[in-house]
């Protein structure tokens, strides 16, 4: 039985309910026509969050508002189109509903887009303890609390405690870690020694630790390369075939014994996919992922879907999966919409074949790294190329402006002007003011 309120019974139209307002599931929602489904598109926040750019809300570079786009305002237009806020707790695939935070749903197709979380392999007090940036909330504490590390450190009598408040150690080589460890490095160099010219810098440090033998596994050897170089002539120190074993009292511990005193660790060193209850354990494969075949619909469903970083799809390609990263999660969502069209019209499904278009990632000011289909580029370039792509990717033509003026302010000025220390106030009874 139907409860969720407001969504009218579709009548001639099959319901396509997706989980989830991600790249995979923004797509398929922006796909799919109003004159051939009924769309109801579930999510936590009102918002589509470009992720990529979330270590620049972090490091005070971009406000998080202009990587954030509302989901009513995108389909405002749209007919037949809902949208609802609530938390997805279940799948009852024998009865085709889906159970919510604010009653349940039934559906005709199902698309579970609900990405990925932060990875801590199983260590509880990691994930206590150390800052993560996978939401908006989680980046805008790390920016808080980055600042407040300064402010705190200014007001220490202690060097040693001076010290440790000035430590950032990023646990994880990949795009997000190097980016963040550039990020920072920047702000040492232009920013913070002009905000805190009584503090000495020279007791901040930047270290980024990786437990495989080289940063950026997923690019060439020549690449990771030349991300070490430049991240060492940024000032960042950097640890591989060091894991990270415990984080107890401001000592971060690693397996070779050795130790750092720190009270900022930022934990960017995997990711596991979200899954959903009520779909069994045969479902499932390697990183908590759904299995699904070459037209992405979960393994023994024919009404049931995953895309993005939630699917697992082996080839003899891809044996461990596709990368979570936006581009497979943006052509399966693209195809899917068209063999859901196919479905309907009678025509056959199309097997997904990804289109590797290649990788980026930027260490800083005219520092990038670009791999497109057997081309290799670096330095301004490649920088210049990043800065676009990812422009042009964010949603709204607005918010690329306020990202590009933000950019060519911090480009022309060595200056980023959203170093905002901004606490969450206590909640009070509103008696209490009146």
């Amino acid at each position: 039985m139907e409860t969720i309120c407001g969504i009218p019974e579709q009548r001639n139209k099959k319901r396509v309910v997706i989980v989830g307002g991600g790249f995979a599931g923004l797509k398929v929602a922006r796909s799919l026509k109003e004159k051939q489904f009924q769309v109801v598109l579930l999510d936590r926040n009102n918002y589509h969050l470009f992720q990529p750019l979330l270590y620049q809300v972090a490091t005070s570079g971009i406000e998080p508002s202009a990587i954030s786009f509302p989901f009513r305002r995108i389909f405002k237009n749209r007919q037949d189109f809902h949208i609802r806020l609530c938390q997805v707790s279940r799948v009852v695939t024998e009865e085709n509903r889906v159970e919510t935070s604010i009653g349940t749903m039934a559906y005709d197709y199902l698309v579970i887009a609900t990405g990925c979380d932060t990875n801590f392999f199983g260590n509880n007090a990691l994930q206590q303890k150390t800052m993560q940036l996978k939401t908006t909330s989680e980046a805008l504490f790390n920016r808080n609390r980055t600042i407040e590390s300064f402010e705190d450190a200014l007001n220490c009598p202690d060097e040693d405690v001076r010290r440790r408040k000035m430590t950032f150690v990023i646990v994880g080589g990949g795009a997000t870690g190097i980016e963040m460890a550039g990020a920072l490095a920047e702000m040492k160099k232009f920013i913070l020694q002009k905000d805190y010219p009584d503090l000495d810098m020279g007791l901040m440090q930047i270290i980024l630790v990786d437990a495989g033998s080289r940063l950026l596994s997923a690019f060439s050897e020549k690449s990771s390369q030349d991300v070490d170089r430049h991240l060492v002539e940024l000032g960042v120190e950097v640890r591989l075939n060091c894991s990270v074993t415990g984080y107890q009292e401001n000592r971060l511990s690693f397996n070779d014994g050795s130790t750092i005193e720190t009270e900022n660790v930022f934990w960017v060193a995997g990711v596991k996919a979200n899954s959903m209850a009520g779909l069994t354990a045969d479902k499932y494969g390697r990183g908590n992922r759904l299995l699904v075949d070459n037209y992405n619909r979960v393994q023994g469903l024919s009404n049931v879907f995953a895309i993005g970083d939630t699917a697992l799809m082996v080839s003899e390609d891809y044996p461990n999966g596709h990368p979570q990263v936006v581009q497979p999660a943006i052509q399966q969502a693209r195809l899917l919409a068209k063999n859901l069209i196919n479905v309907e019209s009678g025509k056959a499904l199309k097997p997904f074949v990804y289109d590797n278009k290649g990788s980026m990632a930027t260490i800083g000011r005219n520092r990038a790294i670009v791999e497109l289909k057997g081309v290799r580029l670096g330095g301004f370039v490649a920088w210049a190329i990043w800065l676009f792509i990812h422009l042009m990717s964010i949603v709204g033509v607005k918010n690329r402006l306020f990202i590009f003026v933000d950019w060519m302010w911090s480009y022309v000025t060595y200056d980023q002007s959203l170093r905002l220390l901004i606490k969450p106030r206590k909640e009070k009874n509103i008696t209490d003011i009146q």
